[in-house]
């Protein structure tokens, strides 16, 4: 596929042309892979990772460089259309539109470390992917000019085709407490440990991977609340676009809920398809005043669910791109919006499941591999419904949030 121009422009009214332009573009190559996925998925859940041939069609699509920072090519784009893209691709296969997805997320992140962290990766390799693991384990201690970290490292998406780590840790600072970070390390410096065999997202290869007694230099050391807010060396930057400037903490995660919505869509799409001809002991199913109610308010609430999401991301980005902060309240609202796209997609998936029959448990029926995609989209602590909603009710009470629901 031809590459996606990049959109360079002068002004923010250019920008805001372009921008709208190129996304419609990024949107109408996403929407071509759909099928090509979809025949793909079942090999992708049986390898227990995306095929590496749907990782240079995303790649040729100019679907990797959603969140990488011009200077190497990258768009730039905001966080919205990495969540249009994620929405549409697992419409075909929620694995391999979450390997893409995660790519992007990470591309993002990379652009808040040190400008030299970034060259690192990006200089001699315009088109190299990171995998993450960003929980906090392992141990380094700190020596001249960096750390020296060995640990063990979980649920890093992708890390068959990346060629870079970035990972959690805790680190002992001079007054005795802990700070947390994240780390860069190129892959070869880490061990892959084949251990994902799940149930579902099975084809998004999120292996784990040990460290063992390696230096990581102090600039590819980014402080994780730094990270959180929006607020890396990256960040701060001579013309840092607004994506630079997210709070990861709060809005990162709605990228999950794309894909959750996404699954529901393919699965009202399977079911129309399934119950429009679908005879159960000589009756039509269709003319069945219970399947028209469970489609009709499966699509309604799906519909609902990514106009609130894609809303909420849009709105942020605007106030990002006016150089605001985004206060308190957007960001609870946000998480909550997230925690609610997710139960809201697989609430829908659940019931028109349970109303397909015998027939969607079979194999060859893709729409099992969507139920079991979505419990393991929405099993991920970011879209925890009840943590999520009390830290947005606790404001809107006045109250403060709950532990961990916001930084």
């Amino acid at each position: 596929m031809e590459r996606v121009p990049h959109p360079a422009v002068a002004n923010d009214h250019g920008f805001r042309t372009v921008h709208r332009a190129v996304a419609a573009d990024i949107l109408s190559r996403a929407e071509a892979l759909v099928p090509i996925l979809a025949a793909r998925s079942a090999a992708a859940e049986g390898a227990r990772q995306a095929p590496a041939d749907t990782v240079a069609d995303l790649e040729a699509a100019g679907l990797l460089k959603l969140c990488q920072p011009a200077r190497f090519g990258g768009y730039e784009m905001d966080w919205d259309v990495l969540c249009e893209v994620a929405r549409i691709l697992a419409r075909g296969c929620a694995s391999q539109s979450w390997v893409g997805s995660i790519y992007n997320d990470h591309a993002q992140m990379l652009g808040m470390f040190d400008a030299q962290a970034q060259d690192d990766v990006w200089a001699k390799a315009p088109s190299a992917r990171i995998s993450a693991a960003l929980e906090p384990t392992g141990k380094g201690r700190t020596v001249a000019g960096g750390t020296i970290w060995t640990g063990h490292h979980r649920y890093a998406s992708g890390i068959d085709h990346a060629q870079w780590l970035i990972f959690g840790g805790q680190l002992a600072v001079a007054d005795g407490s802990l700070r947390r970070c994240l780390y860069l390390l190129p892959k070869s410096d880490g061990t892959l440990i084949d251990d994902w065999c799940v149930v579902g997202l099975s084809g998004t290869g999120s292996k784990s991977f040990k460290v063992d007694e390696v230096f990581v230099p102090d600039h590819r050391i980014l402080d994780f609340v730094a990270s959180d807010l929006g607020q890396g060396p990256g960040s701060l930057l001579a013309g840092a676009a607004p994506i630079y400037r997210m709070p990861r903490h709060d809005i990162a995660p709605i990228g999950f809920a794309a894909v959750a919505i996404g699954i529901a869509e393919a699965f009202l799409r399977d079911y129309l398809d399934y119950t429009g001809g679908r005879v159960s002991r000589g009756l039509a199913m269709a003319e069945f005043t219970g399947s028209q109610i469970g489609i009709g308010q499966a699509a309604i609430e799906v519909e609902a669910a990514w106009r609130l999401c894609i809303g909420l991301v849009r709105e942020t980005m605007q106030s990002l791109r006016a150089g605001e902060e985004v206060n308190r309240e957007q960001r609870l609202k946000i998480k909550a919006a997230t925690s609610h796209g997710c139960q809201t997609a697989l609430h829908a998936v659940q019931r028109l499941f349970n109303a397909a029959g015998g027939s969607a448990l079979f194999a060859d029926n893709p729409m099992q591999r969507r139920f079991r995609d979505i419990h393991a989209v929405t099993a991920h602590r970011s879209t925890h419904w009840e943590l999520n909603s009390a830290g947005y009710g606790a404001h809107l009470l006045g109250m403060a949030a709950p532990v961990g629901t916001a930084r």
